[in-house]
């Protein structure tokens, strides 16, 4: 059997590591990962193997050559523009006549390929991909099986609160020739995210192998420092790491050990190592060839490359030092710093903690290194969360990071291109938008400050100028310690994934675009958001109809930017209104839970006592609303939505209206009374806004407060929500007390499980596994479908470790049982620590 190595990396992620070297060739304890790679197939009988390559190809050729001196025989396919991982073996396909296999050229493992592909074959399948148990999935590519072993779902890097398993693919596939017919030529295709899910689609069954023993994507430098420890401490059985000379200690040839020297391994010293007087080493710890290790140099967890020297009594802890380093004396390098391949760390200098030097540098005697050198800092894995990029501020989220963020969104965008910025009121916000705005014109972008506009004015303006993206920077509505920071593209949504992961990439990577002087950004306000704003608001409504209605009003403006354009609006409408908290204050933090429940008390009894036909709670973004109606009734989420839902279907019979999977079925009772559609959406926010807005929907409602009108724009607004109700309320000649009472009855009951991280794939794994036949698969859950109105809606909770339980039944009772019932299942194969 032949073998197919794909070895074209890049590894972004492992920057210093692979600037001048492919991924491929990152040494692992003795060799490139790849050479260990080699050793497994040889080991497995495969000796003929075609190595693709791309990103600094001759490197990996130069190394390996033909072969012939590790008793296989090499092939190349050389890609002159990456292809994929699909494409780029279909660069080598009239080489392949038979069974075949693919494996990753820098990834660490010990598969027992030979059982791997003994089970392809008695599968009789056209792949067989070999998957992996870990415990946390989120960055890989994540399948699910059924008992058969046949691949049932793909999920690429879902999110925490999506993933549906903790069985990963590995990017070791056993393949039939024929396979690569569906692959098409000199065109990038991929396997995971192309090629398998169509033939998934197309109805290929498909099998994974859930494999045995060990295997580790050394895809960044955490997981590359963790490979190298489990390399050493045996955690890989069968990996050759040359000779061993006992207490842990692995040596090549003319490797010298002062006998005033202390060495506790595991520790592997490479080829001509010196280890002076007095020089004491920690395992894990690599050394490799013709590195010197002067008297009194501390060594502690760290990976040092060749042809380096690390002066007398300097330090270094859980560090990597690539090729050519000169370490002088004293020098200290702390935990998880990389230094770049001939770099120069002078005599005294302390390099903190996570720093990467890139290559070629110098550090002056005696300086202090508290970030990277010339790039910047690298503060996380991961920007992007459910709420944009979020942090406590001064702490997560400094003007320092903020500015790069700032800078790194410019990078992804045209030079020359505009961005909005906006913020809220209070000072966290609005130190954080200053950072943002100084980073964009590094990267020649021109920022239109839009001031402090509510983020339905902010999302509008965005999309109707000439902007290629907007910033809106807020206090986060569930921490006042946190800061939220969205960024939304030119139609003034927010970002797509591949967005997000675009700018992420270019943060990490630190590969920020500096423009020449005369390419700088200009920093202007823009003219006339909010006039803007209102006056197409306005064009959207039957202002006529509500004018004549002449309502009474009783409105909380929460003290935010919304008193600066609602009530324009409101008095164009010549609607009477009572203003609570109509006073902008940019000290005023964001009420805590019992405030804001005494503020609602306190808009009942204002609007009862005066009669008034609607009051309105709207929160400071201006996109979520609380209802009370003209009794002083105070209306929950799915109340106010029944009733929005349904003086929009009399207003448009026979229209669809998207809401989200946890709501209740009384929804499709109203559709049906009016012959509307109701279209079920992800719980996520984005999922209901582009479904809103890509299926001819009229109105898109989240069951919270949230509403959105796509004719107007595709977004959250509160304060077109309440104007719509208004004008359903004023064009029908109704009372909201009235809707009310006409609308069905509904039963629904809510559970809290708690499940630590770690857990939350193998168990949504075996839940969906244990009701595989009643299921109907939501796209970050799964919902048991019990009967008519009787369902269960378990998903697990994207940022806290818990698991959410929703059920609908036909009495409270039998909704609040079958919630208990349900969250005792998932409890007894949920671990709580």
């Amino acid at each position: 059997m032949k073998a197919v190595v794909m070895a074209g990396g890049a590894g972004s992620r492992l920057r210093p590591l692979t600037i001048h070297r492919p991924k491929p060739m990152i040494p692992i304890v003795n060799k490139p990962v790849m050479g260990h790679i080699l050793d497994l197939l040889k080991k497995h009988n495969i000796t003929e193997v075609i190595v693709t390559v791309q990103y600094l190809a001759d490197f990996i050729q130069d190394y390996f050559g033909d072969g012939a001196g590790l008793g296989m025989k090499i092939h190349y396919s050389v890609e002159e523009t990456p292809l994929g991982t699909a494409g780029s073996v279909k660069n080598a396909q009239d080489l392949l006549d038979e069974t075949f296999l693919v494996i990753s050229g820098d990834a660490l493992t010990n598969f027992d390929l030979t059982k791997l592909i003994a089970y392809h074959k008695n599968a009789n399948t056209l792949a067989t991909l070999a998957l992996y148990n870990v415990t946390n999935p989120v960055d890989y590519g994540v399948i699910t099986t059924n008992s058969e072993g046949h691949i049932t779902r793909f999920q690429e890097k879902p999110s925490r609160g999506s993933v549906m398993s903790d069985h990963v693919n590995t990017g070791i596939y056993v393949l039939e020739p024929e396979i690569l017919d569906h692959v098409p030529a000199n065109t990038p295709f991929d396997f995971a995210n192309d090629l398998f899910k169509t033939l998934h689609a197309e109805g290929h069954v498909l099998h994974g192998y859930i494999a045995d023993g060990y295997w580790c994507d050394v895809g960044n430098i955490s997981e590359y420092i963790r490979a190298t420890a489990n390399a050493l401490e045996g955690h890989v059985p069968g990996l050759d790491l040359g000779n061993y000379i006992g207490d842990g200690i692995w040596a090549g040839p003319d490797v010298e050990i002062s006998p005033s020297a202390y060495l506790q391994g595991p520790i592997y010293l490479g080829k001509s190592v010196q280890i002076k007087n007095g020089a004491v080493i920690f395992g894990p710890a690599v050394i490799r060839d013709y590195t010197v290790v002067d008297n009194e140099a501390q060594i502690d967890r760290s990976i040092l490359w060749r042809n380096c020297y690390i002066g007398e009594r300097v330090q270094t802890s859980g560090a990597v030092v690539l090729r050519q380093c000169s370490l002088k004396s004293f020098a200290t390098v702390f935990e998880s710093a990389v230094i770049g391949d001939g770099t120069i760390i002078g005599e005294g200098a302390v390099v903190h903690a996570s720093v990467k030097i890139w290559p070629g540098k110098e550090v002056e005697p005696g300086a202090i290194v508290n970030s990277s050198i010339i790039w910047g800092s690298q503060g996380r894995r991961v920007l992007f969360g459910r709420y944009g990029v979020t942090g406590v501020v001064n702490i997560d989220l400094t003007p320092e990071f903020s500015a790069k963020l700032g800078a790194a969104f410019g990078a992804m965008l045209p030079k020359g291109a505009i961005v909005t910025i906006n913020r809220d009121m209070h000072r966290s916000p609005r130190m954080i938008k200053r950072a943002i705005i100084s980073g964009l014109p590094s990267a020649g972008i021109r920022a239109w400050d839009l001031g402090n506009q509510p983020i339905p004015v902010a999302r509008y303006y965005t999309k109707i100028s000439d902007a290629e993206g907007g910033v809106h920077v807020r206090l986060s509505p569930f921490d006042q310690r946190v800061v939220d920071i969205r960024f939304m593209d030119r139609e003034g949504m927010n970002l797509s994934k591949n967005k997000e992961r675009a700018i992420e990439r270019i943060f990490f990577r630190e590969d920020f675009r500096r423009v020449y002087l005369d390419d700088i950004g200009t920093i202007e306000y823009a003219e006339h958001v909010r006039d803007r704003y209102i006056e197409d608001f306005l064009k959207h409504l039957n202002t006529r109809a509500i004018q004549d209605t002449a309502f009474n009003l009783v409105i909380n403006y929460t003290d935010a930017p919304i008193s600066n354009v609602l009530p324009i609006i409101l008095e164009k409408l010549k609607c009477n209104v009572v203003a609570l908290n109509a006073n902008i204050d940019i000290t005023n933090a964001l009420p805590d839970q019992a405030q804001f429940q005494k503020s609602l008390r306190q808009m009942q009894l204002i609007t009862t006592a005066l009669g008034a036909q609607l009051g309105a709670h709207i929160d400071p973004g201006g996109e979520k609303i609380v209802l009370v109606d003209d009794q002083g009734k105070l209306l929950d989420g799915i109340t106010a939505c029944a009733v929005m839902v349904e003086l929009a279907l009399r207003d448009a019979p026979g229209s669809s209206i998207a809401i989200p999977v946890n709501l209740p079925n009384i929804f499709e009772t109203i559709a049906e009374r009016h012959g509307g559609r109701i279209i079920r959406t992800d719980m996520e926010s984005d999922s209901l806004v582009q479904a809103t807005c890509s299926k001819n929907v009229i109105l898109g409602a989240s069951g919270k407060g949230n509403f959105i009108f796509p004719d107007f724009q595709c977004a959250y607004d509160g304060m077109m929500a309440v104007a719509r109700l208004l004008e359903f309320l004023a064009t029908q000649k109704v009372a909201i007390s009235d809707v009310v009472l006409n609308l069905p009855p509904y039963y629904i009951a809510d559970r809290r499980v708690s499940c630590i991280w770690e857990a939350k794939p193998k168990v949504m794994r075996l839940i969906n596994e244990k009701f595989d036949n009643y299921t109907n698969h939501a796209q970050h859950g799964v919902k048991v479908d019990l009967g008519t109105n009787k369902w269960v809606l378990i998903v697990p909770d994207p940022d806290q470790p818990y698991f959410r339980v929703t059920t609908e039944a036909e009495s409270q009772v039998e909704a609040e049982s079958l919630a208990d019932e349900y969250a005792q299942i998932i409890e007894k194969i949920s671990p709580l620590d």
